[in-house]
């Protein structure tokens, strides 16, 4: 089935409807903002986190001149083709708990995207949104003072030849870039997804809160563990400082950390690097 025409899906999003549906007394989310275009979400609430920006705000672009992923990388994306936006948190858990954040994004992508859209998808930690081995969606997370902001870029009704460029597919083990149009979707109304998406964020953020960030408590692990493209995998985890290790992948730990296991038959929890899947 193919999806609608650029002109029917590349619509603005509705601030004023979309506040009416998201913004409620007792709610996580406290405003939403849409621009028509800024360098990075991320970059704009950090600073406005800084500050003293409370906890729920949410900032919505229509496009991206400067998005960032992980390791300094770039992503952009044509105007209206993708879901762009950041959300400010404030989690009142021990600090080392703080990793499980873009994972419980993940999870709030990934439930939402196939709840939405009929597109199935998985999880590459530390959180790309994958289907079919290609990737959807990219989740930053970013930390200023006891704030943290999340950024997720979601290819939505990009084409083929506009995926072209985006985050680096060139670099050695990395998966190619798809979009929803192109993984055949049902749906593609960005306003949809968002609304969506902010609602299994909520369920997921207040979840692991009251459990005070206990993956295990709030049933974080195992829905994570459920959608994960990684565990189980064989992988070479690239690591800051150009170490590299490579092992299956037993699981994640209490602290949202890779568990990969090395020739020795030792665990070692990886907090951050570039993970490949290997075949």
């Amino acid at each position: 089935m193919r999806a609608e025409n650029h002109t029917q899906v590349r619509v603005p999003l509705d601030r004023a409807a979309l506040r009416r549906v998201l913004v409620r007394p007792g709610g996580l989310w406290r405003d939403l903002e849409v621009v028509d275009s800024t360098g990075s979400t991320n970059a704009d609430l950090l600073a406005r986190a800084l500050a003293g920006e409370p906890e729920g705000a949410v900032l919505a672009a229509e496009e991206q001149r400067a998005g960032r992923g992980r390791m300094g990388r770039t992503w952009t994306s044509p105007p209206r083709a993708a879901l762009t936006f950041s959300v400010l948190l404030k989690p009142a858990v021990p600090l080392a708990r703080r990793g499980w954040l873009p994972l419980l994004a993940g999870v709030a992508v990934a439930t939402a995207v196939t709840q939405v859209t009929g597109v199935r998808t998985g999880l590459k930690w530390p959180n790309d949104l994958l289907t079919a081995d290609a990737k959807l969606a990219g989740i930053l997370a970013e930390a200023a003072g006891d704030a943290v902001v999340v950024g997720i870029g979601l290819n939505v009704s990009t084409e083929p030849a506009e995926l072209s460029h985006l985050l680096a597919s060139t670099r050695p083990g990395a998966l190619p870039a798809t979009s929803l149009r192109a993984a055949g979707a049902t749906a593609l109304d960005r306003a949809s997804l968002l609304l969506a998406i902010l609602g299994e964020l909520e369920h997921w953020y207040r979840a692991w809160q009251r459990a005070g960030g206990d993956p295990d408590r709030s049933g974080l692990r195992a829905e994570y563990t459920r959608l994960s493209a990684t565990i189980g995998r064989t992988v070479r985890a690239e690591l800051p400082g150009g170490q590299a290790l490579s092992g299956p992948v037993a699981g994640v730990d209490s602290d949202g950390r890779l568990l990969v296991r090395v020739s020795s038959g030792s665990e070692v929890a990886v907090a951050a690097g570039d993970v490949v899947h290997l075949r």
